[in-house]
């Protein structure tokens, strides 16, 4: 008996971002899918289901991924697939963000198939995208569907999918969506808002719909309008400000930054806002270039930096220009309510993946990779992972690294998170390093990558694929496992350096048998902060001497200042 659900070791995110590669808008010709599961709650791990044939009667229990209730068992028997985190070994790919969309669809009493689980149920079932959408919307059918409403992002080695889907409420199983395929050469992105409104009900090549997607809202009374006219989003998750604000901003940010129109950004800012929810955003761009898995990786790792969201320049960012604030998302001051920007790059993700399915020029057992990181995207470093493999690292494994309540040192989620914190409270000189750490060890790891790709492909040509499929686990195995072993040891190389304020750096010996102490530099705050302290706190900290406050030490203060640590 199968069990996907971790219980209390997981809980899949209610608040992610996902962008969208086409295979004509990728370097390489091949689909890219990057997804962030942020949540506070969520231990970061990379799963792996192996392949096999489960005989007839074969149950699987199933828990709902955000709460961990046992929501009872579904037929698992039949052929399965090999998945390695959010990929199978076909190369497809399923992300997602969560909506939620109308409350009153919320809750589907007795339904046992939560999104989650619907994933990776899927994954482990079908090879093509087109395969999965229908897969996902008769799961739902058959057993309802637990969970609030979705955006997915599913590719495989020829197609990008985006469908928006939310289950029917309570007093009738299933679910209702809308899917399209993303055209050829375009990049699509998304983060907490259904963002497909009408379609084109002539085209069933590019779109895929519940057959009662409309009908049911009409019998809700949500509806009275044509199928024509018809808008998923506008009726089942009507956009709000938080919507278009705290997750529309985030896709805004992606697709402002590819887009071929140059003027994307300030044509659609006041929509990203939240001051004009009028102004939709359209649902994909061309690029203005073609996207390597890199440059994906990266518009992951974002703040809003040098945009009108940038949060980095006032006093909430504190001394070092911190890019995050303590949450809530929603504040409140003297009976207002605020709100701190929801950055694509954020402390509380879970996990996070860039999946490239590399089936158009590769054979089907090399081609499928998966790049997998965990903690926050702005303070990560993706390892390559084949979806052939037949087992991940112990150290990004459940239940050999830790959970989220408790600490093992020789993990992957626990050390890339001593790395961050130690990060977020000094911005300034902290993050440059390990921005540096993380392109010395991905491109390392990119140039690893392709030498295995070219043994894999002389085992495969000389028919040996068991072996290949050996080789490419270790690899995947000692790559993830090497990686935390390098990021805790670097850890340890950040604290000595920035321990207590300073800048610590080792002093050479002018002579063999000297034992010079450290050089431990000051650098303080910056001119702009020192001002605010100034402004804020008036003549209370100025230098006095005998004639009043002068701002100035004398020459024998300066003397005593040497003595006083």
């Amino acid at each position: 008996m199968r069990i996907y659900a971790l219980l209390a070791l997981l809980k899949l995110s209610a608040a992610c971002s996902n962008i969208l590669v086409t295979p004509g808008a990728s370097v390489d010709g091949a689909p890219q899918i990057a997804y962030a599961a942020d949540d506070g709650t969520v231990f970061g791990h990379l799963r792996h289901f192996p392949a096999g044939t489960n005989p007839p009667g074969t149950m699987m229990k199933v828990w709902d991924w955000d709460s961990g209730i046992y929501l009872g068992e579904v037929d698992d028997s039949g052929e399965r697939y090999n998945v390695v985190g959010n990929m199978n070994e076909h190369g497809l790919i399923i992300g997602e963000t969560t909506f939620g969309g109308l409350e009153q669809l919320s809750t589907q009493p007795g339904s046992k198939m939560d999104y989650g689980t619907l994933i990776w149920t899927t994954l482990s079932r079908v090879k093509t995208a087109r395969e999965a959408i229908h897969t996902m919307y008769n799961l739902t059918q058959a057993y309802g569907y637990y969970s609030t409403g979705e955006t997915f992002s599913i590719a495989d080695t020829e197609e990008v999918w985006v469908m928006d889907f939310i289950g029917k409420g309570p007093g009738e199983k299933g679910a209702v969506f809308i899917a399209r395929k993303i055209p050829n050469g375009m990049v699509c992105a998304h983060a907490n808002q259904a963002r497909i409104r009408t379609w084109d009900w002539s085209d069933t090549t590019n779109n895929i719909w519940a057959p009662d997607v409309v009908t049911f809202a009409k019998s809700k009374g949500l509806y009275k309008g044509t199928n024509a006219d018809f808008s998923f989003s506008d009726i089942y998750d009507p956009v709000t400000f938080s919507g278009a604000r705290l997750g529309e901003a985030r896709a805004w940010s992606v697709l402002m930054s590819v887009a071929e129109n140059r003027n994307f950004g300030n044509q659609y800012l006041d929509y990203a806002q939240g001051h004009n929810l009028t102004n939709r955003m359209p649902l994909f761009v061309t690029p203005y270039m073609k996207l390597s898995v890199n440059d994906t990786m990266w518009y992951m790792r974002t703040h809003f930096d040098d945009t009108w969201f940038d949060e980095s320049k006032d006093v909430g960012a504190g001394a070092f220009h911190a890019r995050y604030r303590e949450r809530p998302l929603v504040w409140e001051h003297e009976g207002k309510q605020y709100v701190n920007e929801r950055t694509i790059g954020v402390q509380q993700t879970g996990w996070n993946f860039v999946a490239h399915s590399r089936g158009s020029y590769l054979p089907k057992e090399v081609g499928p990779v998966i790049w997998f990181a965990v903690d926050d995207t702005s303070t990560c470093v993706h390892f390559p992972a084949y979806a052939n493999s037949k087992g991940v690292p112990s150290t990004w494994a459940a239940g050999t690294s830790g959970s989220a309540t408790e600490f093992v040192l020789r993990s992957a989620f626990w050390s890339f998170n001593l790395v961050a914190n130690f990060a977020y409270f000094r911005w300034d000189p902290v993050f440059p390093a390990v921005q540096k750490k993380i392109v010395e060890l991905e491109s390392r790891y990119m140039t690893e990558l392709a030498a295995m790709d070219s043994t894999l492909l002389n085992y495969i040509k000389n028919g040996q694929t068991e072996q290949a499929i050996s080789a490419m686990t270790q690899f995947t195995i000692s790559t993830g496992d090497g990686l935390v072993d390098e990021w805790v040891q670097f850890w340890m190389n950040l604290f000595v350096k920035y321990r207590d304020g300073f800048v610590t750096t080792p002093v050479a010996p002018v002579h063999p048998q000297d034992r010079p102490v450290p050089n431990c530099a000051e650098p303080g705050f910056d001119d702009a902060w020192r001002k605010r302290i100034v402004d804020e706190a008036g003549s209370k900290y100025i230098v006095w001497n005998a004639t009043g406050p002068t701002g100035r030490l004398t020459d024998q203060d300066m003397h005593k200042l040497k003595f006083i640590k």
